[in-house]
């Protein structure tokens, strides 16, 4: 009688969370939902803003409108109703409404900066990849029966695999390549962290110019090579030892010796966005589904660190 497997990969699954911690964490997260800070310093950030300002001056602070973008996201809020949800707020809190032409052109504006919503980390090991997302909620079935192939957008990713923060992101058409976006994951990462030691990705990030990039900022690479590739140099040096280390050691071995494991870390992350956020973007415009998808993104930084 074959023996029955427990779990994935044979191992039985155990469960080490602490759900009252948890729990609580979910509750805290509420918070921000009506997190109102930004209220103390209302009239003294206006004040800044309009410091030698020409034409009609400013009436809402970037923190207000930041919170606005934030609840856009979060919640699914169309302009309108964003307006109609300030005049309800504006009753019991000492704010101005701000009606929607103006959060749309305000929010429009925003310039949404990553690294503000990091803590920064030192000798940190990240794990990158990239997932597509739906540029429309109505279903594969209706582009091919209408023909209306809207196409994707690729957002790529660079995570801490311990605090799981996002530390770099480019978001792009499907046509980009993986392996295209690797240098700009790679720098953004370093600038939001008091140093990178070590890098995790799939075979989609086996390139030369990537274990270059690795080998000059003394970073040990974690990217899983192919079986089959050659041990020759090729124009990556670096490239060549470390698929000799994979082919000495067996993939076992290897993936065991570089804690490969942890590069689900990245795939985590990605599913806790789309489970929040949803895994389309709703905006008409390409610029405004990368601000709309770069806003969600953002968002689940904030969350994280909060709670």
């Amino acid at each position: 009688m074959r023996k029955k497997r427990g779990g994935r990969w044979g191992k039985k699954y155990e469960d080490k969370r602490d759900w009252k911690e948890y729990n609580e964490e979910l509750v805290r997260r509420g918070e921000l939902y009506l997190s109102l800070d930004f209220l103390e310093r209302w009239g003294e950030e206006v004040r800044k803003m309009n410091e030698g300002k020409r034409g009609r001056p400013f009436r809402f602070p970037e923190a207000f409108v930041e919170w606005m973008a934030l609840l856009h996201v979060w919640f699914f809020m169309p302009f309108r109703q964003m307006e109609g949800f300030l005049r309800a707020l504006s009753q019991h809190a000492p704010l101005e409404p701000a009606d929607y032409t103006t959060l749309f052109k305000r929010i429009k504006g925003l310039k949404l900066d990553l690294s503000s919503t990091i803590v920064a980390g030192s000798d940190v090991v990240i794990a990158v990849d990239s997932t597509g997302i739906r540029v429309t909620n109505r279903g594969e079935w209706m582009r091919e029966k209408w023909n209306n192939h809207r196409g994707w957008i690729k957002v790529h990713l660079s995570v801490d695999v311990e605090s799981k923060q996002i530390l770099g992101l480019e978001i792009t058409n499907e046509e980009v390549g993986d392996a295209d976006m690797f240098p700009s994951l790679l720098e953004q990462s370093k600038a939001n962290s008091k140093g990178v030691i070590k890098v995790l990705a799939d075979g989609a990030y086996d390139d030369r110019h990537a274990f270059n990039l690795l080998k000059k900022g003394g970073i040990e690479s974690g990217i899983k090579t192919r079986s089959n590739a050659s041990t020759k140099s090729h124009g990556s040096l670096y490239r060549a030892q470390c698929v000799r280390e994979r082919q000495n050691l067996g993939y076992k071995e290897w993936s065991k010796k570089k804690g490969y494991g942890k590069r689900w870390g990245v795939e985590g992350v990605i599913s806790v966005v789309k489970r929040i956020f949803g895994e389309t973007v709703r905006a008409a415009s390409i610029q405004g589904m990368y601000r709309e998808m770069r806003t969600k993104l953002l968002a689940y930084n904030i969350l994280l660190n909060m709670i």
